[in-house]
């Protein structure tokens, strides 16, 4: 195809032939330089994949730079990072796999330096260059960071930094043992806030460096001589701020185990807040500042007596209202009527009571007088029966002297003597003569004819 120009020359336009871009592919990564011209210039495809191809040739690099981005998508298995030069205004594109990223001895920040291992890629669809991380190395802060971090999750596995081996601080301690620096301020800070808070309070300072190659070694001396003295309830470690070297003697194993180690209970004020040595995990209380040391392990004379002047009213006001509450329960009670005239209740059950033995005198004098009735009836029955009764009437009971009763005249022999038993008292009888009553036998004799 063929078309004018400005300068009337004539040139071919359109895409290169497949024949011709396959040439000039063949060339772009073997670092020929590309023969591109105003008439046959090359295809943006073309230029990227040159470019890719001489990125590729640099292979693996080590990349030093600073963290200034970071991104942590939830569900990708990618970390994406910018790596800066902290000297010019230059900054790269980092991928990091996820797995490599977790694994870190100590976890990368934004800002944090670190040595990358990677390979150069460029992407033709975007145009863009990055770096494919195979390994991600902190230096300098970061270095000992990763240190620490090491040594700390050694200890943890041992059990030094258990909540549950962690003893408590006394209320009021006797004495307070404080490892300080020699005329530091947070020595100043110690005392100053301490005897403020109750003025009665006794300290023994031990002065050691508190950095330096030494520090750590002292610190443990120091810390055996208080833990030693029986006198000390409780030991305070306590230093400014400082930058990580500075406070590396607080994250020494040594020392870590030495507090473990101490029966006397032992307070960390190391640093800031945001300072973190191992010291504070092993100590069984943290204080953010020497100031907040003093406050936490000394109580506060005002506010002791502002809280004892508060239970108090407390116990007052409690005690009032159980005593209004009882009061309230009393009178409720003694308004009820049994209370309120106790003798009515009483007397009810004394009429009560006078009713039924009234009852009770009526029915036992009806049952005795029923009793003697039928006692005499009864007696009456037996007199009638009695043969005394007979014998009153004038009639005697013989008997011989045998004992037999004379019941005929025929039994009994002219001179016999018999007994004769009268109503009152016994006679003793001869017989003289004896007569047969013939009466009976007659009226037998009578008897037998009439029925014959």
């Amino acid at each position: 195809m063929l078309g004018g120009v400005g300068d009337g020359s004539v040139r071919r336009c359109g895409p290169p032939t497949q024949a011709e871009t396959a040439r000039r592919a063949r060339h772009y990564g073997r670092g020929v330089p590309l023969e591109t011209s105003y008439e046959h210039p090359a295809p943006v495809r073309v230029i990227a994949q040159a470019l890719s191809g001489y990125i590729a040739r640099l292979g693996v690099v080590w990349v030093e730079g600073q963290v200034t981005e970071l991104t942590r998508r939830p569900g990708t298995s990618t970390v994406f990072l910018t790596l800066r030069d902290p000297v010019a205004a230059v900054s790269v594109r980092v991928t990091c796999p996820r797995s490599l990223f977790d694994a870190l001895p100590v976890p990368i920040t934004e800002g944090a330096r670190v040595v990358v291992q990677a390979k150069v890629s460029y992407y033709l669809e975007r145009g863009t260059l990055s770096l494919s991380a195979a390994d991600i190395r902190p230096v300098g802060v970061g270095e000992l960071l990763a240190r620490i971090e090491q040594r700390r999750q050694l200890l943890a596995a041992e059990g030094l930094f258990d909540p549950a081996r962690k003893r408590p601080i006394p209320f009021l301690p006797s004495r307070v043992g404080l490892i300080v620096g020699r005329d530091s301020a947070a020595e100043t800070d110690v005392l100053r806030n301490a005897r403020r808070r109750w003025p009665d309070v006794a300290f023994r300072v031990e002065h050691c460096p508190v950095q330096g190659p030494d520090a750590a070694r002292l610190v443990i001396e120091a810390l055996s001589a208080l833990d030693h003295d029986p006198a000390v309830d409780v030991v305070i470690i306590a230093r400014g701020g400082g930058s990580i070297e500075d406070l590396l003697p607080f994250s020494d194993e040594g020392l870590v185990r030495a507090v473990a180690a101490c029966a006397t209970p032992v307070v960390s004020a190391i640093g800031h807040e945001q300072d973190q040595p191992l010291l504070d995990l092993v100590a069984d209380l943290r204080a953010s500042t020497p100031t907040d040391a003093a406050k936490r392990v000394v109580p506060d004379v005002a506010e002791e007596r502002a809280r004892i002047a508060g239970l108090h009213t407390r116990a007052r006001a409690a005690l009032e209202r159980l005593v209004g509450q009882e009061r309230r329960s009393l009178a409720a009670i003694s308004s009820r009527p049994v209370l309120a005239n106790p003798a009515a209740m009483i007397a009810s059950q004394q009429r009560t009571v006078s009713d039924l033995l009234e009852r009770s005198r009526r029915a036992l004098h009806h049952r005795l007088e029923r009793g003697l009735g039928e006692l005499a009836a009864r007696l009456g029955q037996l007199r009638s029966l009695s043969p005394l009764a007979t014998l009153e009437r004038g009639y005697a009971v013989l008997r011989t002297g045998a004992g037999s009763l004379v019941t005929d005249a025929a039994s009994v022999g002219v001179g016999e003597q018999l007994e004769a038993r009268l109503a009152r008292g016994t006679l003793w009888v001869s017989v003289d003569s004896a007569a047969v009553d013939n009466t009976a036998v007659g009226r037998a004799t009578v008897e037998e004819e009439g029925e014959a």
